[in-house]
């Protein structure tokens, strides 16, 4: 079985915490993602934002996402695998958690992103069917 860094994109790139969330909407547009990493000044991970968060708690609430940090929408512990993890432990990871897509690290720097595309196109029928019964589950 493969293991994370053989069916993870590379070059995931992750914002400062202190951004706008203007600019990382403007991140995802060039990189054509929906998701971007959020990083304290060292380069460690504290959180994801996505173009939903930026959408439903920012802009839907009213506020300026020109004058509101990525820090501000990142909550609870942001979840990664190791580069060198099991596919069947980066499901379970993405199962447990119910999320869409899993930062990758490889000597505690941010080297990739398992995304569903990545899923749907290295796992077999049987695991994808696995995986979207799962993190698509009603709680």
């Amino acid at each position: 079985m493969p293991v994370a860094g053989q069916i993870m994109h590379r070059g995931a790139e992750c914002i400062n915490k202190t951004e706008t969330l203007t600019r990382a909407a403007e991140m995802m547009k060039r990189r054509e993602v929906g998701a971007l990493p959020v990083c304290e000044d060292d380069g460690r991970m504290c959180g994801i934002i996505t173009d939903r968060d930026i959408v439903v708690k920012c802009v839907a609430d009213g506020r300026n996402p020109a004058e509101t940090q990525c820090t501000e929408l990142c909550q609870g512990t942001p979840q990664w695998i190791d580069v060198n993890a099991d596919v069947s432990e980066v499901l379970e990871t993405m199962e447990r958690h119910q999320i869409k897509r899993l930062p990758v690290i490889e000597n505690k720097q941010l080297v990739g992103m398992i995304s569903e595309r990545d899923i749907a196109q290295h796992l077999n029928e049987h695991q994808i069917a696995e995986f979207a019964e799962r993190v698509y589950a009603t709680s």
